[in-house]
């Protein structure tokens, strides 16, 4: 590779976790042509639960792959929410598609990304096709069931009466990468089985392998990865500041234990990469009596922790600072936008509660009328 080809892989691969087949981004760049990306790994952008915080990760990257010169495609998997275990009804898709669209392009403005460049497609769009739906026949008489259950095993929601669509997802997100005629496949570190799967399925086919970039997980704020689905480990992207600073203040956070801590992740993937993106990649923490720790790089911040320097009862009310900073963009458009708003209320309108029937009262022995009862002292008259 030259150096400006050299430039654009550094700025492609920072910040994840691992490249699956670079070699083949190497060989697109070298031909000097801008690389096609698309984002819509299965717990993402399939259109289920409302995204939160961590959807900061994959716009953050998406950011680095636009200023690299990449093409890239947002998959609103509308499909993929009523195969996974409909967990988006069918009568909601619609709104839920038109939701993910406006809440992912007010993410990325926040980060001061222009959204003029990508391009969004939904799912069903092509997925109805009669070459996608014969290609999804010609793809499951290839596949045996132990693959694709093993390939949908990290974002397929999984049970021992599994219904038959559980299968046919993987199937749906290794081909969307020949439908929609990409090079590579970003998403997190719970699609590692889907893409190697992808890498091996396609060329079945006849269709070529793809590349594909894996972004780290963020941890949830009570343990485990950050997920629509567990609403005490997330921040909703439209939580209000309150909300935010609750959450983080109940957040598990052990004092000097790095790993596997849900709130130095949101400062490590998020509040710094999203400050650098700003032009100044710093994050303060605040002190009363003494001068602030400002940290540049998130090794130092690690090293303070583990030492007791940084505690959680310091590092919390910043990071809380920090997301509402970020978030308040996200806030201030959804306010002024009555048509936001509709769509959320149809998208994810409020549960219905159902009221308890109230229990007949008795009379009791002292109502007119009442017979057959004895008070102290007095019997019933004949």
């Amino acid at each position: 590779m030259d150096a400006t080809a050299k430039s654009r892989f550094d700025l492609i691969s920072e910040d994840l976790a691992e490249i699956i087949n670079p070699e083949l981004i190497e060989t697109v760049l070298a031909e000097k042509r801008n690389l096609r990306v698309y984002w819509g790994d299965a717990t993402r952008t399939a259109t289920t639960g409302r995204p939160h915080t961590g959807y900061f990760l994959a716009a953050i990257k998406i950011a680095q792959l636009l200023a690299a010169g990449c093409e890239v495609v947002i998959l609103l998997a509308d499909i993929h929410g009523v195969l996974d275990n409909l967990k988006s009804p069918i009568e909601l898709v619609e709104n839920r598609a038109k939701y993910y669209r406006k809440i992912i392009e007010s993410v990325l403005k926040s980060l001061g990304v222009s959204t003029e460049k990508l391009e969004f497609v939904l799912g069903s769009s092509y997925q109805k096709t009669p070459e996608y739906v014969m290609d999804v026949y010609r793809l499951s008489t290839l596949v045996s069931e132990h693959d694709a259950r093993k390939a949908g095993a990290e974002v397929v929601k999984q049970s021992e009466n599994a219904p038959l669509s559980s299968l046919l997802y993987p199937i749906l997100q290794v081909l969307d990468e020949e439908h929609l005629k990409v090079d590579v496949q970003l998403g997190g570190m719970d699609q590692r089985k889907l893409f190697v799967a992808a890498t091996e399925w396609l060329p079945k086919l006849g269709y070529r392998k793809r590349a594909h970039l894996i972004t780290p997980l963020i941890g949830g704020l009570s343990g485990g990865k950050m997920s629509s689905s567990t609403q005490d480990g997330k921040i909703d992207l439209l939580d209000p500041p309150a909300i935010i600073s609750k959450k983080i203040r109940k957040a598990e956070a052990v004092p000097t234990i790095v790993e596997d801590n849900g709130i130095i992740a949101l400062v490590e993937y998020i509040l710094l990469p999203a400050a650098a993106l700003r032009g100044s990649r710093e994050f303060r923490v605040d002190r009363k009596d003494a001068d602030p720790l400002v940290y540049t790089d998130i090794k130092k911040l690690h090293e303070d922790y583990r030492n007791d320097i940084l505690t959680p009862q310091l590092l919390k009310p910043s990071v809380a600072a920090g997301l509402i900073s970020l978030m308040a963009p996200i806030q201030e458009e959804y306010q002024a936008s009555p048509e936001w708003q509709e769509i959320t209320l149809r998208g994810y309108p409020p549960p219905v509660v159902q009221k308890k029937p109230k229990k007949a009262k008795g009379k009791g022995t002292r109502h007119p009328g009442t017979k057959n009862v004895q008070r102290e002292g007095k019997t019933p008259e004949p």
